[in-house]
């Protein structure tokens, strides 16, 4: 998690710092880290975990379902144990320490983030001085203060104190609390795009495709092989797209899946098919990290006509999905039937992992 960075070159970049330049810049600066641990087929499912997976703050453990059904004393936090448990044997990692080593593009766009905060903070200050000036002496609230959160953090900690802070102090401490609570809300997005952006280059360098064969966020008449849709239609983006000389493949990329979403997916497949202009086959692969057992059933049942949807449902690691689940059993508890329709689908192939899609495409 500390490896040292280059400052970037464009300063545009690093002020979007959760945009798609500066995370693209990051992911970059990641696997050139990663000299002895190549990005395979094999391995790439820990890379996406470390750059992309982060550590629920109400439970401490790695974030494999909605918080607020993984509290303790609900199911989930059993499952979230387990999978916990799990992940630290496959990084390496003892459990206390597993935060550290995930979350890395997270981490990094939050600390780009403060840079440009710090600048901009500095300007406005000598602004501010300048506007408070004709009110000095009378006691005005410092920009920023939050006397609230301020007396919460020092009822906490006075009996541990030497000494009180000064003011200045606990004006720094809650203007960086406020920030960090404010940055979070830039996960959601930053792990939708971002997990596009990260099987975008996991697949460029785990299976040698070109970077002009892989688009991420394109219009699909950008895409070879399909047309623009009808006048006045809406012209919809594409998650991730493979152009290969055997196989076109449409990608639709979501971290974990919204029932609206599941809505989407016939309808934007039967739009691929309608402007597919080569009259020739293309795959539709639906890549996720979604581990509630019903979303993941229907995604591998789906049924276009009379034939199934997606040509592959992935899991990033169809080994943590067992692993979740196995508590319930472990618990004594009767697995439901999505439970086990879905280890089905993985011991029949229709559910496959990262590492077994990679492989194929490697060989295509």
């Amino acid at each position: 998690m500390g490896e040292a960075l280059e400052p970037p070159q464009d300063a545009e970049a690093i002020d979007r710092a959760f945009g798609a330049d500066n995370r693209n810049r990051l992911i970059d600066a990641y696997f050139a880290g990663r000299g002895d641990d190549p990005v395979t087929p094999a391995t790439a499912w820990r890379h996406v975990y470390r750059l992309l997976l982060w550590s629920d703050p109400t439970t401490g453990l790695a974030h494999c379902y909605e918080s607020d059904k993984s509290q303790p004393g609900k199911a989930w936090y059993s499952r979230s144990l387990a999978f916990h448990d799990w992940l630290c044997g496959g990084l390496a990692v003892e459990p206390a320490g597993l935060a550290r080593d995930i979350d890395w593009l997270f981490v990094k766009a939050c600390s780009d983030l403060a840079a440009v905060m710090l600048r901009r903070e500095a300007r406005l200050t000598e602004i501010a001085q300048q506007q408070r000036q004709s009110y000095g002496g009378r006691g005005f609230p410092e920009p920023g203060s939050d006397p609230e959160l301020a007396e919460l953090i020092r009822d906490t900690l006075a009996p541990y104190f030497a000494e009180p802070p000064p003011e200045e102090v606990w004006h720094v401490l809650t203007q960086r609390a406020r920030q960090f609570l404010a940055v979070q809300n830039k996960r959601k997005n930053l792990v939708g795009e971002g997990f596009e952006d990260v099987l975008a280059q996991t697949v460029r360098r785990a299976c040698g495709v070109p970077p002009d064969q892989v688009f991420t966020r394109a219009l699909l008449y950008q895409i070879p092989g399909f047309n623009r849709a009808k006048q006045g239609g809406k012209e919809n983006k594409v998650d991730l797209a493979i152009v290969r000389p055997t196989m076109r493949t449409i990608v639709t990329a979501k971290w974990s899946v919204r029932a609206d979403r599941e809505k989407q997916f016939p309808a934007e497949y039967q739009e691929y098919i309608n402007a597919e202009s080569q009259n020739q086959k293309f795959q539709y692969v639906f890549v996720t990290n979604e581990f509630d057992p019903a979303r993941l059933m229907r995604a591998c049942e789906v049924l276009s006509g009379n034939a199934l949807m997606f040509d592959h449902v992935v899991h990033i690691n169809t080994d943590a999905i067992r692993a979740a689940y196995s508590q319930d059993t472990a618990g004594g508890r009767r697995p439901t039937s999505s439970w086990s329709k879905v280890v089905q689908h993985i011991d029949n192939g229709r559910l496959i992992s990262l590492e077994r899609w990679l492989s194929g495409l490697a060989g295509q």
